[in-house]
């Protein structure tokens, strides 16, 4: 028997609260990144507004999730993993539905209909990372399937590394082709945003390594 497994029999169970928490957390991030992909996608202002105002409900929901881990962390003397990779994965997976949020929020207020294929790319990516996000965060409960963890971060990273290349590409347009400088910012901060909620899926991908370094 490894010493992690040693280690999880002796982890109480209301120790284990943290996991559904991780959990519910992540696909609420998946949830987040399916409207702002469907808001996007959509021609109807009206339908795209009710949309973003989805995703806002969500993001209060994610911070409520957030919080209530760091309380638990504060109550629960023994924890499944350490303390501040505990703290750092909720922090990562609360910035992911900020930069998610932030983005609709910026799109709502500036009043943009005309959705690009850089922003509709990236806004893909997203829940492309987001689902991978999930898909590690369940499998950390026990720690078994741990090349599943491994190989979903991996996609995370790959998938930050996209976002680069069309947050870069969608930039250099706008400076060659736009030639209204309010607009040119307004895009410019929604893609910011954009491209920062994957590197936020990335700190996550990062944190869950760091616990699968530390457990091996």
């Amino acid at each position: 028997m490894s010493l992690n497994s040693i280690f999880q029999y002796f982890v109480p169970k209301d120790k284990k609260i943290f996991f559904p928490l991780f959990e519910q957390a992540a696909n609420n991030v998946v949830n987040m990144s399916k409207l702002l992909v469907e808001a996007v996608n959509s021609d109807d202002s009206v339908n795209r507004e009710d949309l973003f105002k989805q995703i806002e409900k969500l993001e209060n929901k994610g911070d409520e999730l957030t919080h209530q881990i760091y309380l638990e962390l504060g109550k629960n003397f023994i924890t499944p993993f350490d303390r501040e990779d505990i703290h750092a994965l909720a922090t990562a997976i609360d910035d992911v539905a900020d930069f998610i949020q932030g983005s609709a929020n910026r799109m709502s207020l500036y009043q943009i209909d005309d959705y690009n294929d850089h922003i509709r790319k990236l806004c893909e990516l997203i829940l492309q990372a987001s689902l991978d996000l999930e898909k590690a965060v369940r499998e950390l409960k026990d720690l078994k399937n741990v090349r599943n963890i491994a190989d979903s971060c991996i996609r995370i990273n790959s998938v930050e590394n996209q976002a680069d290349y069309v947050f870069d590409r969608a930039v250099a347009d706008l400076f060659l082709y736009e030639t209204d400088a309010i607009r040119l910012i307004k895009y410019k901060e929604i893609l910011a945003a954009l491209e920062t909620a994957t590197d936020r899926c990335e700190d996550a991908a990062n944190v869950m390594e760091s616990i699968l370094v530390k457990n091996a």
